[in-house]
């Protein structure tokens, strides 16, 4: 599990700031700083990092606004999945509360020792890649399930009726031979041809179900598997209305 990233320090303290650049550049991640809450939302928005850590007492936004903003305002939506471990010269339990129910992931009082500070980092980044790997099994089980059903309706809604109409096309009696052999011979093309789009359709979701890996890595988006079950969709639309002028 990948527990580097890019870090947003946001403090008014130069001296807290070149701190947190320096240990946590040795240790491999990337640190971005900011030194008051406006700056901090700018850089939020330019970055988008993965983990802010966030001093309470600044000027311009205090930490609570900041991190109310970013967890409740419609403008920060996207990034509200961002963790926060704030800071803050309080060691009240009111406060501590107070942060926690605002969005906050985890607390540090001031003055800290940066062993506990780099665990709990650690430890928020963990339980973010964690949420992240449960959100991408759901939504790969979600695609699989809703193709799935797609399939059920679409092969239950048409399957039947275009088999019925190839067996009675077979079994009818031509008054003009030339005239309905040709119509006869149209609706089974086309009928084999809707069956075999069909049958198609039952592939992909059987290959679909088989690539597990290419879905984790979302290479495959829900949007992509939608629009080439759209694009069978409007073929089998097409074909159906061109059955439909021929009965006509």
């Amino acid at each position: 599990m990948n527990l580097k990233g890019n870090i947003l320090i946001v403090d008014d303290e130069q001296i807290n700031l070149d701190f947190f650049d320096v240990m946590l550049t040795k240790l491999g991640f990337k640190v971005s700083k900011a030194t008051d809450g406006e700056e901090a939302l700018e850089k939020v928005k330019e970055i988008k990092p993965d983990l802010i850590i966030l001093d309470n007492i600044m000027p311009k936004l205090s930490g609570w606004e900041v991190t109310k903003k970013l967890k409740h305002e419609n403008e920060y939506k996207k990034y509200r999945s961002i963790p926060i471990i704030m800071f803050s010269a309080m060691d009240d339990v009111k406060d501590k509360i107070e942060g926690l129910e605002l969005g906050v992931d985890d607390y540090i009082t001031k003055p800290f020792n940066f062993s506990e500070v780099l665990a709990r980092i650690r430890a928020v980044l963990r339980n973010r890649e964690l949420t992240k790997q449960v959100s991408r099994r759901e939504r790969r089980l979600a695609v699989v399930e809703s193709l799935n059903n797609s399939l059920i309706f679409f092969t239950q809604h048409i399957k039947k009726p275009i088999s019925q109409l190839i067996e009675k096309a077979g079994k009818v009696e031509p008054a003009d031979k030339e005239e309905v052999k040709d119509l006869i011979g149209l609706v089974k093309r086309e009928g084999n041809e809707i069956l075999a789009t069909l049958k198609g359709l039952e592939d992909e979701i059987n290959e679909l179900q088989g690539k597990d890996e290419k879905l984790k890595r979302g290479d495959l988006s829900l949007e992509d598997l939608e629009k080439k079950f759209e694009k069978h969709l409007k073929n089998w639309k097409k074909r159906q209305k061109k059955l439909e002028g021929v009965e006509h």
